[in-house]
């Protein structure tokens, strides 16, 4: 399998987890585990955390750590340093409204 097919089936597993994945953009860290842990148990594991708030960041570290059976990414991701810093935190997959070189 070629990297590029390696990635095609890791995305495919996690659209499957679930019939939709929620954007959630997180203002108070103190939301973000429990709002995590309340999508899980109502079945839908994947959630894309949105890098428009300064808590993002610290939000994935919290629900990657804190929540076992959740999936969480990152949306709005700008540039290699934001996808870097995510990756770090604990994204599994990252969104992108569009990227250059």
């Amino acid at each position: 399998m070629t990297p590029q097919e390696t990635k095609q089936q890791q995305l495919a597993e996690i659209l499957a987890l679930a019939p939709v994945v929620p954007v959630v953009i997180i203002d108070e860290l103190a939301h973000a585990v429990p709002m995590a842990r309340a999508l899980v148990a109502g079945g839908i594991r994947s959630i894309e955390v949105t890098l428009r708030t300064p808590v993002a960041l610290d939000a994935i570290r919290a629900i990657a750590a804190e929540v076992e059976d959740a999936v969480v990414g990152v949306g709005t991701v700008l540039d290699g340093y934001q996808l870097e810093a995510a990756r770090a935190a604990g994204a599994r997959f990252a969104v992108s409204p569009g990227a250059s070189p």
